[in-house]
């Protein structure tokens, strides 16, 4: 089995469900006791929302290429970057490290090709969903992409900073979402990319009749396939 790297703590409370997917995904493949060998670098997130909110996305280039070839160095085989806003600078870390990085936006694409999906709306930071970075790598596998209007995604993004990353879900939040959700569906979208790995603490595709793809599981499953790949059960 190979050996997961996470770079987690961007924020805590989705680094944990990345954990117990992983984990829950290799139990039931291979059973009995196992799980999943994993490194985790875990960053004070504040530090981290700090330099995005300064815009100083070089700096926090260096601390995630840091936190890349540490793992690598102690042993990983393989990288998660658990957070769909820090893929800004999949490519500079993946150019760091000899090992593949698993970047969240082809683990997605994979899921809505399958349903044969080529328009989303996707919800995320505003860095997500306002920057090309994420918008552009879906575009290469076909995918086009909605985003809310302007205040909507201010709202997004204040639920995501100020509640999910701090463990609280309100319901209240819950209804903003949803009707931004239908917003998004009304304007063409088939799907929505649930595109910040706290949301679906939130969101889930029992609250909504079109497709949802909550990337957090999707990467999660990705990593976990990818660290099976030569186990024989």
């Amino acid at each position: 089995m190979k050996t997961i790297g996470l770079i987690g703590g961007l924020s805590w409370e989705s680094t944990a469900e990345y954990y117990r997917y992983i984990n829950t995904i290799v139990q039931k493949e291979m059973g009995g006791l196992h799980s999943a060998k994993c490194l985790t670098y875990s960053f004070d997130f504040e530090e981290i929302a700090a330099l995005q909110r300064a815009g100083e996305w070089d700096k926090a280039t260096d601390l995630m290429i840091h936190a890349a070839t540490t793992l690598e160095n102690s042993g990983a085989d393989v990288l998660v970057i658990c957070t769909n806003t820090m893929h800004k600078m999949a490519s500079e870390v993946q150019g760091a490290v000899s090992i593949p990085l698993i970047h969240i936006a082809d683990a997605a694409a994979k899921a809505i090709q399958k349903q044969g999906l080529t328009k989303v709306g996707l919800l995320g930071t505003k860095f997500t969903m306002e920057q090309n970075f994420y918008k552009n790598r879906l575009m290469t596998h076909g995918i086009s992409t909605i985003i809310p209007e302007e205040s909507d995604r201010q709202v997004i993004h204040d639920v995501i900073f100020g509640e999910l990353c701090q463990g609280v879900c309100s319901p209240a939040s819950k209804d903003k979402y949803l009707h931004i959700i239908d917003k998004l569906l009304s304007q063409g979208a088939e799907g929505i990319i649930l595109g910040c790995t706290e949301i679906p603490l939130l969101i889930s595709q029992q609250d909504c009749s079109a497709p949802i793809f909550d990337t957090t599981y999707l990467h999660a499953e990705a990593a976990a396939t990818l660290a099976l790949e030569t186990v024989s059960c």
